[in-house]
């Protein structure tokens, strides 16, 4: 309701006897709540879509990912679980939030399973969402029931840095500036090499580059300097639910694979790996069937 409107109505009522002065300050508070709506809004952490009825698992996309990259699988588990689809701020049509974006959502999922009294809770993540669902399990919080975690790791700053020191990551760094200030033709083609090298799948490419481009862009620059900050090697030894881990091959070969994952997962206590040959990071689109399939037998 505007704020006109509001002063109609206020001087029609005859019985009302406040001043002038009181009404101006009336009308002003009203002004200021009204334009905290919108600063709310934009804080908003997530887009959640829930489809189907049981135990709740919960379905975290990958970096600039939207809830769409579960579509297959939730079109078959939401037969038997209650599937809350995930789409963080900044990607698809979810608005942005401000720094710092990872920490954000991590607690904002906290007070979300909190909220609906969610029990027996699943988490399935692919990438980034992999990552946060082992946050989530190493604080231990929400007595999470099981964690899939799909081609992630608990630290990819040190898989991608030698002698790798969160403290040495900041949002302020000549690569992330350089992203900023890139150019839409030059982002684009950035994007489409990313895609290129994610999934063998050459359909399934070009949904993922649409979604890097429409990422909001401080948000894939800030987004993933949370993440790469982020290193859990030594706080899964907390973790005491139950994880699986699925491991994509490709592109560097099963051993080369194996040895990573082994080395950053060595100080989890109750897991188990299982490897998605000739499949690259989106396992979901490059062996769909060996997919779905692995998922549906950890769940049961």
């Amino acid at each position: 309701m505007s704020c006109n409107i509001l002063l109609i109505l206020y001087l029609k009522d005859e019985s009302n006897k406040l001043s002038v002065m009181k009404l101006i300050k009336k009308l002003a508070l009203i002004v200021l709540i009204l334009s905290a709506y919108p600063l709310v809004a934009q804080e908003n952490a997530f887009q959640v879509e829930i489809i189907g009825n049981g135990e709740p698992v919960l379905l975290f996309p990958g970096f600039t990912c939207t809830g769409e990259v579960w579509k297959d699988v939730v079109n078959e588990l939401s037969k038997t679980n209650e599937c809350h689809v995930f789409t963080f701020a900044g990607f698809g049509k979810v608005a942005p939030i401000g720094k710092p974006w990872l920490p954000k959502i991590k607690e904002r999922i906290e007070a979300y399973i909190s909220s609906k009294n969610l029990k027996n809770v699943t988490i399935i993540g692919h990438s980034l969402g992999g990552t946060l669902a082992l946050w989530l399990a190493s604080e231990d919080k929400s007595k999470l029931k099981k964690i899939i975690v799909v081609d992630a790791l608990p630290s990819i700053g040190a898989l991608m840095m030698p002698n790798f020191n969160s403290d040495n990551i900041s949002y302020d760094n000549p690569y992330s500036n350089q992203i900023l200030q890139m150019n839409a033709k030059d982002f684009e083609k950035m994007a489409n090499q990313f895609a290129s090298g994610m999934s063998l799948n050459k359909k399934k490419q070009a949904t993922i580059k649409k979604w890097i481009i429409e990422a909001d862009r401080e948000t894939y620059v800030h987004g993933y300097t949370d993440l790469l900050k982020l290193d859990l090697r030594e706080d899964i030894s907390r973790i005491t639910t139950s994880v699986s881990i699925l491991a994509a091959t490709q592109p560097y070969g099963k051993e080369n694979v194996k040895v990573n994952f082994e080395k950053q997962y060595k100080n989890l206590k109750d897991y188990i790996i299982k490897y998605a040959d000739d499949s690259a990071h989106f396992i979901m689109y490059d062996q769909p069937e060996w997919f779905l399939n692995t998922i549906k037998a950890e769940l049961d």
